[in-house]
């Protein structure tokens, strides 16, 4: 048998290419839309990919299983519990007509690709539907299984979060019964042997947990002795106000993936190959009509940028950026070097941000801001100058979680996450301009990008949170010796 991860760390995202070198057949779970790449791992190492299965219907990327099916005419195997409501309604929509070649798995229910037997199990608690999968490796002599795909049910030192379903994608009063589920389900979890394999679909940084681990696996043993979750089994009602406590707002587009992944993901003819934009075109975009995500770092862009144009977070925070403030109809163009567009435009299509029409440099945009007198610019003030701004009719906005600001807040700050201001426009504080600050000056300052575009007066608040509280003991030391 042969097992590879393929991390995604823009996503935070963990699929798994296992195969039987036997046969040469292999089967890749909960894959991203872009499966080219799955395919040449497998084609690396003599394998055929035949089939795909998913743990869940995912809320945070769209899913490469129906793009499987129609290229490469491997078998889906997707989960049959959960109920009507969140049952797949794409598998009878082939594009030249008729069904997917597909299996819908119900608890207990077994499939073998080449001589690796998998076996679902329902974990409901993350989603209705959730299953994980056993894989026991029958060409290797095993007769028990090895490890277990826990999707986004049990993480390195964490459980999937339980409310995504009322949070994320609407349905009302649903988190606690969720977590209810999920207690039932990690009960289970308990019986599993301690030396079986936990391979999880996410790691730090993913929005689908609290508190994962940046570790890729772990076991069954390890996780009943550490994750603070499966301590607290034995009291439901403890563990329900634990799981559902200091949860991260969810990104503003995982209600769309969550739809589209179970209605049906658009199969894609190919990646979009934006065109390269000379300086005068760059110069010439309305980037309030279309998407200027400008990827250059917060002190080059706060300096000079295209009106309208988007500052995301680097690393695992430029999806949740991007695909919160972007809206999916909009025209895209990219400010990245040449060596970073693929992965740029792979990561978009991931979240269903397919109209990436172009693209430019940054050394090419640094001459179209000259072409235009440097362009516009955002204000980051220190945290001595905050009090005198507020009293002036400045307003101001914690783009923090809601978790952080309930353990400490500026006073008078309205808080909504960074990831959430799509959703919440109308409940922006009243004043002018817009002091925004977050935990460290980062998140604020994507939230600052978003906000202006949308045609409001902003700054940001160098140091965030962190910088004021400190800058308030600085103060409150002087003032006690002072009065020695």
């Amino acid at each position: 048998m042969l097992l590879r991860l393929v991390y995604d760390d823009s996503l935070a995202q963990a699929a798994y290419l296992i195969g039987c070198q036997a046969t040469g057949e292999a089967i890749v779970i909960d894959p991203e839309r872009d499966i080219d790449r799955y395919i040449r791992l497998a084609a690396d190492h003599g394998l055929r990919i035949v089939a795909v299965a998913e743990t869940h219907i995912h809320a945070d990327f769209l899913s490469g299983s129906r793009q499987f099916a129609e290229e490469t005419d491997a078998k889906v195997y997707l989960s049959g519990e959960g109920g009507p409501d969140w049952s797949y309604g794409w598998l009878e929509d082939r594009l030249g007509g008729g069904e997917y070649n597909h299996q819908l798995l119900r608890h207990g229910d077994l499939f073998r690709v080449g001589n690796i037997q998998f076996r679902a199990l329902h974990t409901p608690g993350h989603t209705p539907e959730h299953v994980s999968f056993e894989v026991t490796d029958l060409g290797g002599g095993a007769t028990e299984p090895m490890g277990v795909i826990t999707g986004d049910f049990v993480f390195v030192g964490d459980l999937g979060r339980p409310d995504l379903l009322e949070t994320a994608a609407g349905v009302a009063n649903t988190k606690e019964l969720s977590a209810h589920d999920l207690c039932d389900s990690a009960t289970s979890f308990l019986e599993f042997p301690e030396h079986l394999q936990v391979w999880p679909a996410h790691g730090s940084g993913s929005a689908c947990g609290k508190a994962l681990g940046a570790v890729p696996q772990s076991t069954v043993g390890y996780e009943r002795r550490f994750n603070p979750a499966l301590q607290l089994t034995g009291d439901p009602d403890a563990f329900v106000r634990y799981i559902l406590a200091d949860q991260p707002a969810p990104p503003y587009y995982f209600a769309r993936m969550k739809q589209l992944n179970r209605d049906g993901v658009e199969v894609l003819s190919r990646l979009p190959h934006p065109e390269q934009l000379t300086a005068e075109q760059v110069a010439s975009i309305d980037a309030t009509q279309c998407a200027l995500v400008d990827t250059r770092p917060w002190p080059e862009f706060r300096a000079g940028h295209i009106h309208g144009s988007l500052c995301p977070l680097p690393g695992v925070g430029f999806l949740s950026c991007v695909g919160s403030f972007v809206n999916p109809e909009e025209d895209i163009v990219l400010v990245v070097e040449r060596d970073e567009l693929d992965e740029a435009v792979r990561r978009c299509i991931r979240i269903g941000l397919d109209r990436v029409v172009g693209w430019t440099s940054p050394s090419t945009l640094a001459v179209a801001l000259e072409l235009i007198g440097g362009g516009e610019t955002i204000d980051e003030i220190a945290s001595s100058d905050l009090p005198a701004m507020l009293d002036a009719g400045a307003a101001l906005l914690d783009v923090r979680t809601t978790a952080e600001a309930a353990h400490g807040a500026i006073e008078g700050a309205v808080n909504i996450p960074h990831t959430r201001l799509r959703a919440h426009l109308d409940e922006m504080p009243v004043g002018e301009p817009i002091i925004i600050h977050c935990a460290g000056g980062s998140r604020s300052s994507a939230a600052c990008s978003m906000l202006a575009r949308a045609g409001r007066s902003v700054i940001n608040l160098a140091g965030g949170y962190r910088g004021w509280t400190a800058a308030m003991c600085k103060e409150a030391s002087c003032q006690t010796e002072q009065t020695r």
